[in-house]
């Protein structure tokens, strides 16, 4: 997987709604090292938590790096290798989530990146590991809106036992 001085990354975005909860994961793989990465966000698209994840998984390294990114979203792989040179002539006029696609060339610039697909659900270890970090991250904050609206129900004395 990893070898003459390449990282491997391994990215994912999951959402749970589209909007809803999203997560992004990440698996940096590196000689015979492994680092999980994850975050959340409680109101997304399932395509901001795929950019999110590659944005995350570069900006992890401390240094420029030879790097093969693999993610199961062709709107990632094929916006960084066949959609951006337009984009940026145009720059971005009309692009959704145009904030993170310059943060994402802005995380990527410093490393030399492979960006590759790979078919998601498959059987790929690292792509699923990759899905289950995201699918946790998302599900981690599923039940926020609950306990927020639980406290507004208590602090606003309706409960019979208050």
């Amino acid at each position: 997987m990893t070898e003459n001085g390449i990282v491997v990354i391994y990215t994912d975005g999951a959402c749970i709604g589209n909007p809803g909860h999203g997560g992004w994961g990440a698996i940096i793989l590196y000689g015979g090292d492994t680092k999980e990465i994850s975050g959340a966000s409680p109101s997304t698209t399932n395509n901001r938590m795929e950019l999110m994840a590659a944005i995350k998984g570069l900006s992890f390294l401390t240094r420029p790096c030879n790097v093969v990114l693999y993610t199961d979203s062709q709107y990632v792989q094929k916006g960084m290798t066949s959609w951006m040179h337009k984009w940026l002539k145009k720059d971005f006029a009309g692009i959704k989530n145009d904030d993170l696609w310059r943060e994402l060339i802005a995380a990527s610039a410093r490393h030399n990146v492979a960006w590759q697909w790979v078919r998601g659900h498959s059987g790929d270890h690292w792509n699923e590991r990759a899905d289950k970090l995201a699918t946790n991250a998302a599900r981690s904050i599923s039940s926020v809106p609950e306990v927020v609206k639980l406290k507004a129900i208590i602090d606003d004395g309706t409960i019979p036992w208050n």
